[in-house]
């Protein structure tokens, strides 16, 4: 029977939200490193808000950081947590990173189901 532990994003420090700060692929910012191996499975659970006054665009780098990987959406300004992942898995240690169309006013919550 499979045992589904919740964890922090690996990339927030005590559960704070995350600053997305780069604007391009080589500034992504990491917010999570999904569990090493291939026997365990985190179920990745991602909110986003903006603080701005303008829309802003998202991309998250699932696991790779080529187009086939990402995952984009519009984030209205002065949004509270909109939904960007529900419940996506990932493991073998691939990294989910984050940039957006513009530095700092997008924050990342979120949180990890651990499945094993």
């Amino acid at each position: 029977m499979a045992t589904f532990t919740k964890t922090l994003l690996s990339g927030s420090t005590n559960g704070k939200s995350i600053d997305v700060t780069g604007t391009a692929t080589g500034a992504a910012v990491t917010v999570h490193t999904a569990v090493s191996g291939t026997s365990d499975l985190d179920e990745i659970w991602l909110y986003c808000q903006n603080i701005s006054t303008s829309d802003v665009k998202l991309t998250i780098e699932w696991g790779e950081t080529d187009e086939d990987g990402h995952i984009e959406q519009t984030i209205a300004g002065e949004s509270g947590l909109v939904q960007v992942a529900p419940g996506i898995l990932l493991q073998n240690s691939l990294v989910v990173k984050a940039f957006a169309s513009t530095a700092n006013v997008l924050m990342i919550h979120g949180f990890v189901n651990r499945i094993s």
